[in-house]
């Protein structure tokens, strides 16, 4: 991968951009569990449900340390074999693959251009194609899109061919929010919740069989976003921003204050992915 494809990507996530990037991906990850196929193996394996904050620690480990390190580093390398690992062990269509893949780029671009102190510009958003098609390919995902315009396309028709309703689309999406508002007083979490769908499209709403938000009260979050946004963009002329740690660098719930490849993935599967390590590195 080319190093300044790489530093523009940790750049968006480390500098320029690190709380709507988090935002983009979490909408990415909710919009995911609007098609029936995916959220119906998350139901069947019972991770989101029974243990939705590793589940989400996991997956937002895996994606801040493949940005942190590259995905063609040691690290990053052993990540995806992580994942192809654990993939593997599930029969999943390359179109639910495709579709996560376009999550990754396409929400980010619109939070950024709705939201953001500033739209990404050009070159970004093409950084931000080429880095994940780089992990596609690294993961095997044949029928993913071949350009950002394709990807952007796939993404945005993603509500008429591939959502649909399920009941798995619900339980998967509730333990989700119910995860990420723990930290929140619980009287907080019915006004929380009904913020969260603010920020949704009506079809996405309808797939996850959530209440579409008081329209006063989307028309005011978003507003409050886009000030919050005019705001950064006025205090970047006096103030420079500093790098922030990725997520990675964090202590987690799940792992406190660091963590160890082979801690993730699903619990029933660890001896045998762990196991599997150990014979790559005793043939290496």
């Amino acid at each position: 991968m080319d190093p300044i494809i790489l530093e523009r990507c940790r750049d968006l996530v480390g500098l320029l951009f690190p709380w709507d990037m988090n935002r983009a991906l979490e909408l990415a990850l909710l919009k995911t569990f609007c098609l029936p196929s995916i959220s119906g193996l998350l139901h069947q394996t019972g991770e989101f449900e029974q243990r939705p904050r590793k589940r989400y620690d996991d997956t937002a480990l895996i994606v801040a340390e493949l940005v942190r390190l590259g995905p063609d580093s040691p690290g990053g390398k052993a990540i995806i074999q992580r994942l192809n690992r654990i993939h593997g062990s599930y029969a999943i269509r390359q179109s639910d693959y495709a579709y996560v893949l376009s999550g990754f780029v396409a929400e980010p671009i619109r939070w950024i251009e709705n939201y953001g102190w500033r739209a990404l510009q050009p070159e970004e958003q093409k950084a931000l194609f080429l880095f994940w098609d780089h992990v596609g390919s690294l993961m095997q995902i044949e029928q993913r899109p071949r350009s950002l315009r394709e990807l952007m396309e796939l993404n945005q028709n993603a509500d008429v061919e591939l959502f649909g309703c399920a009941a798995s689309n619900q339980h998967i999406a509730d333990a989700t929010v119910t995860m990420l508002l723990t930290p929140w007083p619980a009287p907080m979490h019915p006004w929380l919740r009904s913020i969260v769908c603010s920020l949704l499209d009506p079809k996405t709403l309808r797939s996850l069989n959530w209440p579409k938000a008081p329209e006063w009260q989307s028309k005011t979050v978003r507003m409050a976003l886009q000030y919050r946004g005019l705001i950064l963009r006025a205090t970047r002329q006096f103030r420079t921003p500093r790098r922030r740690r990725f997520f990675s660098e964090r202590a987690t719930p799940s792992y406190g204050s660091q963590f160890n490849l082979n801690q993730l993935g699903p619990p029933s599967m660890l001896a045998r992915l762990n196991s599997a390590n150990h014979r790559d590195d005793m043939e290496t």
